[in-house]
């Protein structure tokens, strides 16, 4: 999966910009489940949370933090923590001590990055028996409360940041529903991925678009997990990011288990379609990063590594003393 360039994303908002949410007066929050094992990555993941790897230099669920702090109105991100991985807390947490350390060491830029990183809008519950995403999202329904709120798989971050802001015009457009991401595969792998049925409806901009090019809008009438390809109502599938009515939390308070022995979130979504109206926005997968497996991860870091004027040099000069090519 090609990586955009981390370079072009744009820098934090500074208060003066106003989309529709921060004109409404809407607050949201933006949901991110961290509880689990990281098994993927075992034995690494043993001493380090899979959220904390690095790409570059910073750790992967900073990325989602502020991907999910870009979109107006969005005043906090709740992470759903496992109480074996205070790590996460801790990095998101100020450590004067610490900077004043660096500062004192002439490390001025590199203890203004640190003091950024755990000065941003993050707090924490606990999902201390995992049983499934819905479960996880579930776990952050009073610090939600009664409005809209974004959730965000930490496996894959977006470097410009604008999905969910594209996600939240879709969801401006349609009487403030819910809207998903979602992205074409092809028809030998729908077996793999939930799949969204519904119609096309339009598109983001206006324009004339394919059904299932990027910034395509559906409705969407019904989820259908791994579906054979020749009963598959669409090719595409939910990427992992959500925005979501705050009905959702009702639902998944009194859901019941379903695949895999779990609360699955995709479950309530079906009982949401029942009540309210849901739309998917069509994305190019590729705009964002996945880091979910250790190939992956590694793929993107030296994609990025290599697209960073920054880093470049030295990462194909790295590369040329192991011996291997200098491939892009």
């Amino acid at each position: 999966m090609a990586c955009p360039d981390l370079t072009g994303a744009p820098r934090p908002r500074d208060g003066r910009r106003r989309g529709y949410l921060q004109s409404k007066g809407i607050r949201m929050k933006a949901v991110i489940p961290a509880a689990g094992l990281g098994t993927r990555f075992l034995p690494a993941t043993k001493g380090t949370p899979k959220e904390l790897l690095p790409v570059l230099s910073k750790p992967v669920i900073q990325y989602v933090v502020e991907e999910a702090l870009e979109p107006e109105g969005v005043d906090e991100v709740i992470i759903v923590n496992s109480r074996e991985k205070p790590q996460i807390e801790s990095y998101f947490r100020v450590d004067g001590g610490f900077e004043d350390m660096l500062r004192k060491r002439g490390k001025k830029a590199e203890a203004d990055l640190v003091h950024e990183a755990s000065s941003m809008p993050v707090s924490f519950v606990y999902q201390d028996n995992p049983r499934g995403l819905g479960h996880a999202v579930h776990c952050a329904a009073e610090a939600v409360g009664d409005e809209p709120f974004f959730v965000l798989l930490g496996d894959y971050f977006v470097p410009d940041r604008q999905m969910c802001v594209r996600m939240a015009e879709v969801s401006r457009q349609h009487g403030n529903a819910s809207v998903i991401a979602v992205a074409p595969v092809p028809a030998d792998q729908v077996s793999r991925y939930g799949i969204i049925a519904g119609e096309c409806v339009g598109s983001l901009d206006g324009s004339d678009t394919a059904d299932e090019q990027e910034g395509a809008v559906w409705k969407v009438t019904g989820l259908v997990e791994k579906p054979a390809p020749e009963d598959a109502p669409s090719h595409l599938f939910i990427v992992g990011r959500y925005l979501l009515s705050p009905r959702i939390m009702d639902l998944l308070a009194n859901q019941g288990v379903g695949a895999g022995g779990e609360i699955q979130l995709t479950d309530a979504m079906e009982r949401l379609l029942a009540e309210e109206d849901m739309y998917a926005l069509v994305v190019d997968v590729d705009e964002g990063c996945d880091t979910g497996t250790p190939a992956a991860w590694a793929g993107v870091n030296a994609r990025l590594a290599l697209k960073d004027p920054s880093t470049r040099e030295a990462f194909l000069e790295a590369l040329g003393r192991s011996g291997l090519s200098q491939a892009e």
